[in-house]
């Protein structure tokens, strides 16, 4: 019964991802939005442009190298190389955001972009393997890197997001149905869950630039706090990796 309960939800993950990548063929192309390259805070400090949001940036790579060389993450894991492609793809993400600020601009944004959408994947297989089966990573892991590349590309030489905003959107959906439909073999689960609610944060962040840099009287931006959020959701799943235990019911079931 309980293999036949994990079949019916391995399908239900495989035909919601499905489901969601159709409609997007029907959409019409979503253009990159000039506007998106000015930012509230563009000051420049001590001959660094663009200084608070350049700095903050390098946020990810410090979390990133505490991931990436956690020896003990990787021992409790069928999902070691999906962790490693995460914190590596967070490392890129820090230089790469640094970069991108540094010159704001669809060609530098591609180097953003690039790590971020694999780090999205990575951790989306990671958590599939971890609760669905073990072989996935093996089977979806290379794949669905090339896929969140060939999303960024795409958005580079047609000027269309859709692809983009789906590696960054369904991996996220994805989550939150995985762990509806299975019960995890790790504790800690929380943290994720916790670092999903700062990611959507640092979105609302984002969208608010301008009111935030109001707020705190020109002193803060709302996409500078954009990267310390999603900085702070990334330690929150090193920190699960890192403390969580298997669950002794899981244990039980697998003796079974």
């Amino acid at each position: 019964m309980a293999t036949m309960l994990r079949y019916k939800g391995e399908m239900v993950v495989g035909l919601l991802a499905l489901g969601s990548f159709l409609p997007l063929l029907f959409m019409n192309p979503i253009p990159q939005d000039p506007a998106y390259h000015q930012f509230a805070d563009m000051e420049t400090v001590w001959g660094i442009p663009n200084f608070f949001n350049v700095v903050t940036s390098l946020a990810f790579v410090a979390v990133g190298l505490f991931g990436l060389f956690s020896g003990r993450i990787y021992q409790l894991t069928e999902a070691s190389w999906s962790w490693r492609v995460l914190f590596g793809a967070v490392i890129l993400v820090g230089f790469g955001s640094a970069y991108y600020h540094w010159a704001p601009g669809n060609w530098t944004l591609v180097w953003d972009r690039l790590p971020m959408a694999v780090g999205f994947m990575a951790l989306f297989v990671a958590l599939l393997t971890e609760n669905m089966n073990p072989k996935l990573e093996t089977i979806l892991l290379f794949p669905m890197c090339l896929l969140a590349i060939f999303s960024v590309v795409y958005w580079h030489f047609t000027d269309d997001l859709r692809f983009y905003i789906w590696v960054q959107v369904s991996p996220l959906l994805g989550i939150l149905v995985l762990f509806l439909l299975f019960r995890g073999r790790y504790t800690h689960q929380s943290y994720l869950m916790a670092a999903l609610g700062l990611y959507i944060l640092a979105k609302v962040a984002e969208v608010e630039d301008q009111s935030i840099y109001s707020i705190t009287r020109q002193t803060f931006s709302g996409h500078s706090l954009k990267h310390l959020l999603s900085t702070w959701a990334v330690f929150l799943v090193y920190r699960m990796l890192n403390r969580r235990r298997i669950r002794e019911d899981s244990i039980m079931q697998k003796e079974t």
